[in-house]
């Protein structure tokens, strides 16, 4: 009987057929395919060729995952979202979250890391607008919540992007949002306001009373350009909002006379409300407004809570919370229940129809 040959990667030792290939390592591996068939052997060795080829390729992916870096995907990122709604603002995460974990490479990012910066955002000062120095208190829970949110897409983002592998999306995707408390509701009575209006500069009143009157967010309201204005049905279109949704807001008696009086530029989509300074939009205004505040001697009030005193007010004067939540854009009405309690009366008129339900003269009634 003839003895059988030995072949590349297979050879016969004593009446077993065993294997030799180059592992992942690069080393030289012998293995027995416990086998007196040659073809047993050989297919063994094709399975192992197979598994250390896919090795490789999968090292090779690794080497190039393990170069990118946290900077390198905020780029990216930046890149992805310019032009989409709200980009002002998450542009300002991404250059956060670039400044504070941008040289981590994207596979060493931890969940360590990432809570880290998340309990300094919570804890820490932040630099004042005004001088830069450390005065400022830290972030609201709400504030740091958005920028978790925004890391967390980004990692998304960069695995459907191939920059990082699934094991770094689960790290990231591991820290949890902190529970948010939304209790502060500070808005102004009737008086108030008037005041406020009447104390600021000629250049902001304008700006506050649109606030006051339609109840849009500052970068709504900052951002507004003549072409999304209609004076004669009275409304303003909204295209890019919070939400990602457009709605009309009306204009009342009040601001369309405040309109009226500004001048309007050459260019049919140039911005309602501009510095005079500059004649470029508002970036913030905060100065002005915390003047305007000042000698209207109102105390810890923002902003935005010129939108809660719109919603506030319509609600203490009547206006159901179905109206009030179109009129704010929230998606759901949940969010607008926040100002259900500021309308003792109307709800009292709401259960006075069932009255007679269980009454005791009707039931006396009854009884004759």
């Amino acid at each position: 009987m003839a003895r059988a040959k030995n072949s590349k990667g297979v050879y016969l030792r004593g009446k077993t057929w065993w294997i030799t290939y180059s592992g992942p390592d690069g080393r030289q591996h012998f293995e027995s395919a416990n086998s007196k068939l040659k073809s047993d052997a050989e297919y063994l060795l094709a399975c192992r060729r197979k598994s250390v080829a896919e090795g490789e390729v999968l090292q090779q992916d690794r080497r190039q995952l393990a170069r990118f870096t946290v900077a390198e995907l905020c780029e990216k990122y930046d890149a992805f979202i310019a032009g989409r709604g709200n980009y002002a603002t998450k542009k300002l995460y991404v250059a956060e979250i670039k400044a504070a974990l941008g040289h981590y490479k994207l596979a060493q990012l931890s969940l360590a890391a990432i809570e880290a910066w998340q309990s300094r955002l919570l804890s820490d000062p932040r630099p004042n607008r005004r001088n830069g120095r450390l005065t400022a208190p830290p972030l609201a829970v709400a504030s740091v919540n958005r920028r978790i949110a925004t890391l967390k897409h980004m990692a998304t983002k960069g695995h459907d992007w191939e920059l990082l592998t699934k094991d770094t999306l689960d790290r990231v995707r591991r820290c949890k949002l902190q529970k948010e408390n939304n209790a502060r509701l500070r808005f102004l009575s009737t008086e108030e306001a008037q005041r406020l209006v009447a104390c600021a500069a000629a250049e902001v009143r304008p700006v506050l009373i649109c606030a006051l009157n339609t109840g849009c967010r500052k970068e709504e309201v900052l951002g507004l350009t003549w072409d999304r204005v209609d004076l004669k049905h009275g409304f303003i279109r909204l295209n890019k909002t919070k939400n990602g949704e457009s709605r009309d807001v009306p204009i009342n008696s009040t601001l369309a006379d405040c309109l009226r009086g500004l001048v309007r530029p050459i260019d049919p989509a140039g911005y309602v409300f501009t510095n005079p300074a500059t004649g470029r939009r508002w970036c913030d205004m905060k100065r002005g407004f915390d003047r305007a505040c000042q000698r209207a001697k109102l105390s810890d009030f923002r902003f935005h809570d010129l939108r809660h005193t719109f919603a506030s007010q319509l609600v203490m004067n009547g206006v159901d919370l179905t109206t009030v939540s179109r009129l704010l854009g929230h998606k759901s009405l949940t969010m607008t229940l926040r100002y259900a309690h500021l309308a003792p009366d109307h709800l009292q008129s709401a259960v006075g129809v069932l009255d007679r339900l269980a009454s005791p003269a009707a039931a006396v009634g009854a009884e004759r």
